[in-house]
């Protein structure tokens, strides 16, 4: 392989390739990519790659280390496995932007500097927009131009960040950043935006909904974790991130319990993954950021195996909605298995892949001494049971039934579900295989049996407490409506308070023309009652008046020239 190209830039310009072959194909060359860029990912050896001399900066598109390398290789399966996924799909635009998209993420963990990574950032939202526009729906449409809108203002903050930290510095160069100047800070919220932080999370919750069913998977695995990775690069060890991430574990449990919209419910539930790995990097120690890297890979995996299975449904029934789903074990037996493997790796069930991620952030969290976000970090792994472990397959295929009897998923769908739930089963039982990837050395027991019986009272509480609110008719019932977020600031109040100053400005115009006119009609009326036919300045003047005045102004100015 070429030792200086970077593996994001074979799915890149591979992607722009993929319209002009045949679509038969196409499948094939699509599925070829992500291999053909994991091969170079792995035979590429550590240290500075592909540098670029640009505008007098050195541009280093290409630093492989432990870190870039664990996210690098996890985005590359989650681009394979996505490719099998949509296998079916015969569109063209979708596939293109969903290997730009993900070439892109895999560009941005290798970056050498902030200007590279500047690059890759905004290509990532560019990309990913038409995975929701593909949907060709009214509410995907402008879902799509508030996540541009969003995704492009983080890049912009991104930009002036980067500015500002040169001008400070003199350098460009990514590494350990810190909250310690006006610069640094723009690049922590433009991060902070892609990372879903609280009040600014809900373009994710707004647009995956809205995406096609193979467009929500891979939108799913790239920009959330990439802005991760940013963090865990510039950010390492900032204590704001710990509470951050503990308010991002806790809030949106309330939205995903009473949200209808199964896949929103999903959506919420990645914010508060997320919340676990910013935690993680706040917390900053070895065994926290290998917790981050670990929970990120393992979430790639059993949040898109979620997502492909209610995608599947979606894809078979034509909703989403808890409300109108249910029974569906019937007739889609094996996408039940695999929603089920997908719920029980999030709930980190033992010899699941989200118990041998979490376990790392949970003993980070517990033997640095931050006791309050540790049991804020508990009381969110108990509830994602009731939220979305027990939720989302209680709702679509085992609760009341709803009379739909679909066909099984495609084949296609079934094979990259099964693909992804087998490497969530295999992280969960051989944790080795996962410790090897990490940035740090593990030295770290995950099977204890502490471990283990924490956890397991933790899910048994949580299914009580889920099972007696169900029986008493105490969960909310799942309705068909729309729930008020943080969108509802720049939804509705913006929008009200832009139609607000619109018409004070509007009356404010109205009167200023309003009195302009009135004091032109009386200046007019004025010069018409002087000048006009009656005026006075309008009479015949006899010939003697005019002299005499005529003599009076030039005594006027005799004196004048006299006095000075």
């Amino acid at each position: 392989m070429i030792a200086d190209l970077p593996p994001g830039l074979i799915l890149i310009l591979g992607a722009l390739v993929a319209p002009v072959i045949p679509a038969g194909l196409r499948r094939f060359y699509i599925l070829a990519l992500p291999m053909l860029a994991l091969w170079q990912l792995l035979a590429l050896p550590a240290g500075v790659h592909g540098q670029v001399e640009m505008f007098g900066q050195m541009l280093i598109f290409l630093r492989v280390d432990p870190l870039a390398e664990a996210f690098g290789i996890i985005f590359l399966i989650a681009a394979f496995i996505a490719a099998i996924y949509g296998w079916h799909e015969e569109e063209a635009l979708q596939h293109v932007s969903a290997l730009i998209y993900a070439g892109a993420a895999v560009g941005a963990v290798f970056a050498g500097d902030l200007v590279t990574l500047f690059i890759f950032w905004e290509l990532t939202a560019i990309a990913s927009v038409f995975l929701i526009w593909a949907r060709r729906t009214e509410r995907a449409y402008w879902s799509g131009m508030r996540y541009l809108v969003i995704q492009i203002g983080s890049g912009v903050i991104l930009l002036a960040g980067i500015v500002l930290h040169y001008h400070a510095t003199g350098s460009i160069a990514f590494g350990a950043l810190g909250l310690s100047s006006p610069a640094t800070a723009l690049i922590f919220i433009a991060f902070g935006i892609k990372c879903a932080f609280p009040l600014l999370h809900n373009w994710l919750q707004d647009s995956y909904p809205e995406a096609t069913v193979f467009g929500a998977v891979v939108l799913s695995a790239f920009t959330t974790k990439m802005a991760v990775y940013a963090l865990a690069r510039g950010f390492a060890g900032t204590e704001i991130l710990i509470w951050i991430g503990a308010v991002m574990t806790v809030f949106p449990i309330f939205y995903a319990v009473i949200e209808d919209d199964l896949r929103r419910v999903l959506a919420y539930s990645l914010n508060i993954q997320l919340g676990f790995m910013v935690v993680g990097v706040g917390i900053g120690t070895e065994l926290a950021l290998n917790g981050a890297v670990a929970h990120a890979f393992t979430h790639i995996l059993y949040k898109a195996l979620l997502f492909m299975s209610i995608g599947a449904v979606l894809y078979r029934t034509g909703t989403a909605k808890a409300s109108e789903l249910g029974g569906l074990w019937k007739s889609m037996p094996m996408t039940a298995v695999f929603c089920l493997v997908g719920c029980a790796s999030i709930s980190a069930v033992p010899l699941f892949s989200g118990f041998v991620s979490k376990s790392l952030i949970l003993s980070a969290a517990g033997k640095g001494g931050h006791l309050i976000p540790w049991l804020m970090l508990l009381t969110a792994s108990a509830g994602v049971l009731a939220y979305s472990a027990l939720k989302i397959p209680f709702f679509a295929f085992f609760a009341h039934d709803s009379g739909k009897r679909p066909a099984e998923a495609p084949a296609s769908m079934l094979i990259a579900m099964g693909l992804a739930a087998v490497l969530s089963v295999g992280i969960g039982v051989w944790p080795a295989g996962l410790h090897a990837l990490l940035p740090f050395p593990v030295d770290y027991h995950t099977y204890t049996a502490s471990h283990v019986l924490t956890q397991m009272q933790l899910l048994l509480f949580g299914a009580l407490g889920f099972a007696v609110l169900m029986r008493n008719r105490l969960y909310p019932h799942q309705l068909p409506a729309t729930n008020l977020d943080s969108d509802w600031l720049y939804r509705r109040v913006c929008p009200a308070v832009l139609r607000f100053a619109r018409d004070m400005v509007r009356r404010a115009h109205g009167n200023v023309l309003r009195r302009v006119g009135v004091r032109l009609q009386r200046f007019i009326a004025t010069v018409y009652r002087h000048h006009g036919p009656q005026g006075a300045l309008a009479r015949t003047w006899p010939a003697g008046s005019m002299v005499l005045w005529v003599a009076v102004l030039l005594c006027i100015t005799l004196i004048f020239s006299y006095v000075e």
